[in-house]
């Protein structure tokens, strides 16, 4: 009876977990240590010594619903085999590599409504607006996500979800439109009943090229806090926003977020990541909470001391940003740079994922 009671179980969860409004992850937060329904991340792991236990290994994976809607420009980004753009490829292809990510170790990645630069830190005309003018949801892109969303509940990975980014958020109309994108974005995730998600408000808020005022440092908490007051069944989704390499977040962000987002970029010494942590510990309006970094494009895997290492012994989750270096050809390299190989295939991948693997002690 007992068996078949459990088959009885496991036979309704697996209907249920094809169902829309089914979620079988929860990203929730004790003081500064993340949760994954309801234990902590990386349970009782220790790294030399240094705490592992609630943090998130992350990767920077923003193009995973990317698309140039110019016909003029997305000739930019064609498939080297194909010689066109895909979208629906790209999607397609970084939802099969998710599994192979989360084998590594890896449980969460950052993810953006307007993706991010698609040729490293070069600039190249384009247009990835993920909504409307208006603020309105854009199918195309909703469809993509939630492929995407899909995949990580099922994987029990955590996703940091970027609404906007410098270059393309002039693409919607006024204030007005941005606000509808974060409601519409919002209720969206509800209605989905996603709870696997954190919020980015954008990308690096202390950038100068943002279009909008409400999304420039001084302003950004304001649309942080319409966040945090949009309540249903009881839940809300946490939410930040990062700042550009080696910033500590201003007070107004500090008060107003449930986690801190920093970046270290820029910091080619180690040490300055150690900094950074206690200075943003140390900044006025901080209280216990989990600081991410979810952005450092700094590798030497290989050495003893690097930025993953010294974050990891600061107690710091730590991201990987990856893209194709200039003059670099190999379409394996990089996550960021678009046409995107979600493969772990160049030596920078395979160094960084074999790191995640001993530091997460996973099998």
């Amino acid at each position: 009876m007992i068996h078949i009671k459990f088959i009885l179980i496991s036979v309704l969860l697996t209907i249920l977990a094809g169902h829309p409004g089914f979620s079988q992850t929860v990203v929730s937060i004790k003081g500064d240590q993340f949760y994954i329904n309801g234990k902590p991340t990386y349970e009782g792991r220790y790294w030399k010594g240094h705490k592992v236990e609630g943090l998130l290994i992350n990767s920077r994976m923003v193009q995973g619903i990317f698309d140039d809607i110019d016909p003029n420009t997305s000739h930019s980004f064609a498939y080297p085999d194909t010689k066109k753009w895909d979208a629906e490829r790209n999607n397609k292809e970084f939802v099969e590599a998710m599994p192979l990510w989360k084998s590594y170790g890896l449980n969460c990645f950052t993810l953006n409504m307007q993706g991010g630069s698609p040729v490293g830190y070069q600039g190249i005309p384009y247009t990835n607006p993920g909504f409307h003018k208006d603020g309105s949801l854009h199918d195309g892109y909703m469809k993509r996500l939630d492929n995407i969303l899909k995949k990580a509940d099922e994987l029990q990975m955590v996703v940091i979800l970027g609404i906007f980014y410098f270059r393309q958020d002039e693409y919607l109309t006024d204030e007005a439109a941005i606000k509808n994108a974060v409601n519409n974005l919002i209720d969206w995730l509800f209605e989905k009943e996603y709870r696997n998600v954190l919020i980015e408000i954008n990308n690096e808020t202390n950038i100068k090229m943002y279009d909008h005022d409400i999304l420039k440092a001084d302003r950004v908490h304001e649309l942080i806090k319409m966040v945090r007051s949009n309540k249903k069944k009881g839940y809300r989704y946490l939410v930040g926003t990062s700042f550009a390499g080696c910033t500590v977040p201003s007070l107004n962000v500090i008060k107003a977020s449930d986690f801190l987002l920093i970046h270290g970029n820029g910091a080619k010494n180690p040490e300055r990541l150690t900094k950074l942590a206690v200075d943003t510990r140390n900044a006025k309006g901080y209280r216990k909470m989990p600081i991410v970094n979810n952005e450092d494009d700094h590798f030497d895997f290989d050495k003893e001391v690097n930025n993953f290492t010294t974050s990891i012994k600061s107690y710091i989750s730590w991201g990987y940003l990856d893209f194709r270096f200039p003059g670099e050809t190999d379409y394996t390299e990089g996550f960021q740079s678009v046409p995107v190989d979600w493969g772990i295939n160049s030596e920078r991948k395979k160094g960084f994922f074999n790191l995640v693997k001993e530091i997460t002690g996973t099998d």
